[in-house]
């Protein structure tokens, strides 16, 4: 399946299901390399409509800080990190530090 078939697809499943956040998901790593604007556009629409949905957490604030979007990395991953312990999901609040620490490191913010 070609890569425009598949986000097609995806955005058929996201607009059948809009309260499914793996759709939005989905289709959001779909865009990450090709089309990195419109990869933050849903990672935005699952930070704002799916604020519990753990997994956007961590590609979320990495796309930010690729785009040099310096702030807004470091608010998501900080506030993944806050979810990962409400929700006592130890793997990904070791990822989530993790590459916390490395993007503060690299942004010589430590």
């Amino acid at each position: 399946m070609s890569n425009l078939s598949r986000i097609e697809t995806l955005k058929s499943y996201a607009e059948s299901e809009p309260e499914n956040p793996f759709n939005w998901y989905a289709l959001a790593l779909e865009f990450r390399n090709e089309d990195p604007q419109m990869a933050l556009h849903y990672f935005n629409k699952l930070l704002n409509d799916h604020k519990v949905y753990l997994p956007t957490y961590y590609h979320a604030a990495a796309l930010c800080s690729d785009l040099n979007l310096i702030d807004e990395a470091k608010k998501i991953y900080e506030d993944g990190i806050s979810l990962a312990k409400l929700q006592q999901n130890s793997h990904a609040l070791r990822e989530l530090q993790n590459s916390y620490q490395n993007f503060l490191f690299d942004q010589d913010l430590i």
